[in-house]
């Protein structure tokens, strides 16, 4: 019998540059569920943009995958690692067990949020991979990143979510890590729709 296929995709910039930014929340969660649960180290794929940790999880068989083509252009890494599944069945089946962890402006630093079949709300990472994929029908897994002084119009988040973590903000990124990777737990386990009626109504 075939085992049930996961995509789990974290967003985020490659390169030490971008390394502990707001924008890398992605990267950060999928690297915790990979050492968590005991995930290969990831490899490097050139054929997927991507880089890649793949194991059987409680019968599922989970792949975990970080573009590498910067956040703006992520559409380009799905699209490869989808391109084997042209039936449109399959593909179907493979954005049921679809799921993209990334920052979320729109809500505040540390705050965690699930949603399927929703639109960009502006993050040009989900933008690229609805447009490559022609399609909204997945799982997000959405961590705040907004400033709690922030005043509109004062000043450009997207300057703000590539800034550096302080040493302040460390607890706020570790607790919002730890709510994130409970999340995906969750999805796996009892379904998106109960994983979204825990978290969105905190």
């Amino acid at each position: 019998m075939n085992k049930t296929k996961i995509l789990i995709a974290g967003l985020g910039n490659p390169g030490q540059e971008y390394d502990n930014t707001w924008h890398n929340f992605g990267f950060l969660t999928i690297d915790e569920f990979q050492r968590q649960n005991g995930f290969p180290d990831f490899i490097v794929s050139q054929k997927f943009h991507a880089l890649i940790s793949e194991k059987i999880l409680d019968d599922k068989k989970i792949t975990l995958f970080k573009p590498q083509t910067f956040m703006n252009e992520s559409g380009k890494s799905v699209k490869s690692l989808l391109a084997n599944h042209h039936n449109k069945i399959a593909m179907a089946m493979l954005l049921r067990g679809f799921i993209v962890i990334h920052d979320d402006v729109d809500l505040p630093k540390g705050k965690i949020r699930i949603s399927k079949d929703k639109g960009t709300a502006g993050h040009k990472g989900i933008d690229s991979i609805i447009k490559t994929l022609k399609s909204k029908n997945f799982g997000r897994i959405r961590i705040g990143v907004r400033p709690t002084d922030y005043v509109p119009g004062s000043r450009s988040l997207n300057q703000f979510v590539l800034k550096k973590f302080t040493k302040n903000e460390r607890k706020i990124v570790a607790k919002a890590i730890k709510d994130a990777n409970e999340a995906i737990k969750m999805i796996l386990e009892e379904g998106i729709d109960k994983a979204m009626n825990k978290y969105n109504s905190r």
